[in-house]
């Protein structure tokens, strides 16, 4: 019998050991077929090439060309970078006559679809058409559509106008049914990320601030459309608030909205009297991706370069992900290493930090604030802000040489706030007692449960008054610092910025007159001015962190997946999850510098 044990787990060992070596070698093959499917070759344009510039799915800093995470069913990710690039090599390129909008669901922020637009007003002064068409038009995509030559709708198809809003979901009362209370430290009459856990609606300053920057964008975008469509900006709400987004098609041609209908075909036909090209010939159509694939016009001297480094999404203090994450995060540790990278490279004259974040741990800002702190002390850095650099987001941006924002770029938030869970109530609803033996004072401070504080904090109490007082001194002295950062990299006092800080959120526009900001525009002007302030005329641009190969990405992401279920045949799901818990809870951060606001277009 112990011979049969023995052989059994053996057996069953060998077989756990070989379907993990099958797996990753799988894996290897795999990704190899798919990186070589992915990988960019030099793309040839034809003459009578037309760009087609596709509005669909999210909108980010730079592509996820991932294949595995499209075959998820998960939208796929459109780069700016990518997009400002083809629509660049368009306009400096012969062969391609014109740029066709195939406007779709994209999902965006108003800061980062500006470049895009703008990028296309500059493209129309090569004299080159542009033509856009929507079988369903988003008001974000109409705000691009709208600089088009000729704009057109499907005759079936939907316009969607009716203003901009900024909506919460406050869970107080569900919580209370449920027992759960929220302990909540901050500073900041404006810092509102903590309202929907406390109240039922939102704070008289909360509803100021939104009311002012949804003003202030919606006014931009309205400005934009008046110009190129030739609509007055008092006319354009006339028809927001008629909701054209149930109006029939002739009613938007009408309104001059739109210069005509047409179906899928027809818009194809019609491309091709433009290029001159008879109607049983097919269209030439190059794609954003394809354009990856076509030099650049203008080079410039390798050895002497202005970088980019890309910082997209929450920041945290550590990254356990990968490519099914739940999107990108600027991770103190990898980006302390690239700003100190950027730092020692004598090649790199200037760097524009192109920052496009709500901000996360206040902790992880500070790590990446003094890493820009050293790295001015060398070179010149410039911040490029994006849809967000807020809170945190902020943070990391106030010690730049100078600071470059959109007009709809929200900004600021100088606030911190933390937030603990009470589940003092539910314990008892759900039958859980609690006692303890401490030998200090504060011993059971928080609460741990299997050694792991805060997570059932408050489960077995909620905090007595003078802890209370302890951790809301230690969010007031996190703000201190948070504005002092802030002074000494906008040259103003700590009552200067506390005046504009105290959480509340500002445009762009609104920052610059604030002296948040110092000029309103692009990542190509941060560019120009990184170059002027490092006094170079011939530099390359060299982009950061630098991406990895498709092979990496999948291999990375499926090996660690692989371990994870090696690991859990070894130690128990039980025990993983504890693991996986006990190692998110120990990096939380009390402080949190976080902007969470989303708007809907």
């Amino acid at each position: 019998m112990k011979s049969f044990f023995k052989t059994l787990l053996a057996s069953t060992l060998g077989v756990i050991i070989g379907s993990v070596v099958l797996m990753v070698l799988s894996i290897i093959i795999f990704a190899g077929i798919i990186s070589a499917m992915g990988s960019s070759e030099t793309y040839n344009l034809k003459d009578k090439t037309i760009l087609k510039l596709e509005l669909e799915g999210n909108l980010a800093e730079r592509s996820d060309s991932n294949p595995i995470s499209k075959l998820m069913g998960n939208p796929e990710t459109i780069g700016l970078e990518d997009i400002l690039d083809a629509i660049q090599k368009a306009k400096d390129n012969d062969e391609i006559k014109g740029i066709y909008i195939k406007a779709g669901a994209l999902t965006g922020g108003l800061a980062n679809i500006d470049p895009i637009r703008n990028a296309l007003l500059d493209f129309k002064t090569s004299g080159k058409f542009i033509v856009a068409y929507a079988d369903s038009y988003m008001q974000n995509t109409y705000y691009i559509a709208s600089v088009a030559d000729k704009v057109i709708m499907n005759p079936r198809g939907s316009f969607d106008f009716r203003g901009i809003s900024s909506n919460l979901i406050f869970t107080k009362n569900f919580n209370d049914k449920l027992g759960i209370k929220y302990q909540v430290f901050k500073v900041g009459t404006f810092k509102s990320a903590v309202e929907p856990y406390i109240q039922e609606k939102m704070s008289d300053a909360n509803r100021l601030q939104r009311t002012s920057y949804l003003n202030d964008i919606w006014s931009h975008m309205l400005a934009g459309i008046s110009d190129s469509r030739k609509i007055s900006v008092d006319q354009l709400n006339t028809y927001a608030d008629r909701c054209l987004t149930f109006m029939p098609a002739d009613s938007i041609v009408k309104y001059n909205m739109v210069d005509t209908v047409m179906y899928n075909p027809g818009v194809e036909a019609y491309l091709k009297t433009l290029v001159d090209i008879e109607a049983d010939k097919k269209l030439t159509l190059a794609s954003v991706q394809n354009m990856t694939g076509v030099k650049a016009a203008k080079t410039g001297d390798n050895k002497t370069k202005i970088a980019i480094l890309y910082a997209e999404g929450a920041i945290v203090d550590s990254d356990e992900g990968g490519l099914f994450a739940g999107g990108p995060s600027i991770t103190a540790e990898k980006y302390v290493k690239e700003l100190q990278k950027l730092r020692d490279d004598d090649e790199v004259k200037a760097v524009v930090f192109r920052v496009n974040s709500p901000g996360g741990s206040a902790y992880a800002s500070e790590q990446i604030w003094n890493a820009v702190v050293e790295l001015k002390a060398k070179k010149p850095v410039i911040v490029s802000m994006g849809d967000y650099a807020a809170s945190g987001g902020y943070y990391i941006s106030c010690a730049a040489n100078t600071i470059v924002a959109q007009p709809s770029t929200l900004t600021g938030s100088i606030g911190i706030f933390g937030l603990i869970p009470e589940g003092e109530e539910l314990s008892k609803k759900i039958g859980l007692t609690f006692d303890e033996v401490n030998t200090n004072k504060h011993s059971s401070f928080g609460g741990t449960t299997y050694g792991i504080p805060f997570l059932f904090a408050g489960f077995s109490r909620s905090f007595n008054e003078e802890e209370s007082l302890v951790l809301q001194k230690y969010i007031e002295s996190g703000y201190d610092l948070f504005i002092t950062r802030c002074a000494d990299g906008r040259s103003k006092t700590k009552a200067e910025i506390d005046s504009i800080g105290q959480g509340r959120v500002w445009t762009g526009s609104q920052a610059l007159k604030l002296g948040l900001v110092d000029k309103i525009g692009g990542l190509e002007d941060a560019i120009k001015i990184a170059a002027e302030q490092a006094k170079v005329t011939d530099y390359s641009i060299a982009k950061y962190p630098a991406k990895k190969d498709l092979f990496a990405q999948i291999f990375e992401d499926s090996f660690s997946n692989t371990k994870i279920q090696a690991i859990k045949l070894f130690i128990g799901e039980d025990s993983f999850e504890k693991s996986i818990i006990k190692q998110h809870i120990q990096s939380f951060d009390m402080q949190m510098a976080m902007m969470p606001d989303r708007i809907s277009y």
